[in-house]
């Protein structure tokens, strides 16, 4: 046994932060998942619409109770008691501390949001195919033996997202059990069907098979496929003309006719599921030369309690195992609506010192970009450097300038010859600039980026450039050379 002091997260805790790193969308089904476990939680235009029955049986118990006041009434048993005051007080306290927090929709129904709800529907993308998909539908309307289909839907399933087929013929048929030459007949199936690539070994395999399917293609095209194409890659188009004796300029056109004809991915317009829209967080906008900071709901609903908690009531005068099951449901409800209610306002804090503290990036651009850690909002909103990066993490702000990850405002900075900071984002601005504008027939090198960047101000090392530049997706000026 020993003594120690150590932070005990309780349950509340727990979900009060997983609700603040919550996108909105993600936000918006957790509150679905609440209304429908939580039999307290309810729409608040539901709610809206069943008060009026509601005070109506309230007021015809208000007249019975009245008609039958001479009767002599039961003395309520003290468990009856306790539920009225105890739970009753915890619903008021938690319906008085809803109606301040929440803002109020517009009114259901109205032109303007049917609009905005046609709108979206038309601009809502339709499921994509999937690549197996588009490849099965194709060989369904062909009459195959059925042992074959079953062996090229393995082939078909098996291609990664590039539409290549990594698995040799004698693996399929050991897994499948099947002979080697239904295996053989299988893949060529696949290597038949749309789009013209699926079923190649590897890259090479790939542009050789459209280069079949084209027709006439220059010998030298189908050369370089064959036996240079690392050194295409590479960009060595002196040592391709070299080794095959052609020039420079029937190098670059056989490239160009690869580049424009051939799709070295032909799987990759099918992979993966449609990407999700982006719902930012938070609204930047300019109102009389100041910037004001919004939160956004989405289409999160407005939550009420709901009225069926009066029934349950009821139900629970004599038995303690419902009282307990109410007063965790109320509990859960408490804290799920508060914890909706401070991830609104955490938000809109960190925001709104991002946006104070960012206020000429907001006018000018990424240049402006002043360097700032976490650290440094956390201060500023007095909350922990977790809280800040639970609240800017899958957070998008809409601002003048565009719709940017919350987190892209933070960064570290670079002191220049002017005394400022600038921001790592804006140097890599300035080396996404250099290379823009540089001679393509004589692409500078990194030390050569280095030594312009300290014309300009900022004094960084080479192998700061080289990691900037890899993450802007620039390559070397080897291969950035045009020849």
């Amino acid at each position: 046994m020993r003594t120690e002091q150590r932070l005990v997260q309780s349950p509340q805790m727990i979900q009060a932060m997983q609700v603040l790193q919550m996108p909105l969308l993600e936000l918006k089904d957790q509150v679905e998942q609440e209304l429908q476990e939580n039999v307290f939680l309810e729409r608040k235009d539901e709610a809206d619409g069943e008060r009026p029955d509601n005070e109506r049986a309230e007021a015809g118990r208000g007249e019975s109770g009245a008609a039958a006041a001479e009767a002599p009434e039961p003395q309520p048993q003290p468990l009856e008691d306790r539920l009225q005051r105890e739970c009753g007080a915890e619903i008021e306290q938690l319906e008085a501390r809803l109606e301040p927090n929440w803002r109020l929709r517009p009114a259901i129904g109205s032109d303007d949001d049917e609009d905005r709800k046609l709108e979206a529907l038309n601009n809502t993308p339709g499921r994509a195919t999937s690549l197996p998909e588009y490849l099965m539908t194709q060989v369904r309307t062909q009459e195959r033996d059925p042992e074959l289909i079953r062996v090229v839907e393995h082939v078909v399933f098996s291609l990664d997202e590039d539409g290549r087929l990594a698995e040799t013929a004698e693996q399929i048929a050991q897994q499948l059990l099947v002979p080697l030459p239904l295996v053989d007949e299988a893949v060529q199936v696949v290597r038949d069907l749309e789009p013209v690539g699926v079923g190649a070994r590897d890259l090479r395999d790939c542009l050789l098979m459209q280069l079949d399917h084209l027709g006439f293609v220059r010998p030298l095209t189908r050369t370089i496929v064959e036996r240079h194409l690392d050194d295409l890659a590479m960009n060595k188009l002196p040592k391709i003309a070299k080794e095959t004796g052609a020039s420079l300029e029937e190098i670059k056109e056989s490239w160009e006719f690869l580049r424009t004809h051939c799709n070295p991915h032909p799987g990759a317009e099918f992979t993966g599921a449609a990407s999700a829209g982006v719902v930012p967080d938070v609204l930047v906008e300019e109102v009389d030369g100041r910037f004001e900071v919004k939160t956004q709901r989405g289409s999160l609903p407005d939550l009420s309690i709901s009225p069926v908690y009066r029934e349950l009531l009821q139900k629970a005068k004599d038995d303690p195992r419902v009282y307990e099951y109410l007063r965790r449901k109320i509990e859960a409800a408490k804290w799920f609506i508060e914890a909706v209610h401070q991830r609104q306002n955490t938000i809109e804090r960190v925001a709104t010192e991002i946006v104070r503290r960012q206020e000429g990036f907001l006018r000018h651009g990424v240049q402006h970009l002043k360097p700032m850690k976490m650290q440094d909002i956390a201060d500023a909103v007095h909350v922990h450097i977790s809280t800040v990066s639970r609240a800017a993490s899958g957070k998008y702000v809409q601002t003048p300038q565009g719709v940017f990850d919350m987190k892209r405002f933070f960064s570290s900075g670079t002191m220049s010859d002017a005394g400022d900071m600038v921001s790592q984002q804006a140097v890599k601005d300035t080396v996404k600039q250099i290379v823009d504008a540089e001679d393509k027939d004589n692409p500078l090198s990194d030390d050569q980026l280095v030594e312009e960047l300290a014309r300009r101000g900022v004094h960084i090392a080479r192998r700061t450039v080289t990691k900037y530049r890899k993450a802007l997706g620039i390559d070397s000026s080897t291969r950035r050379k045009r020849f």
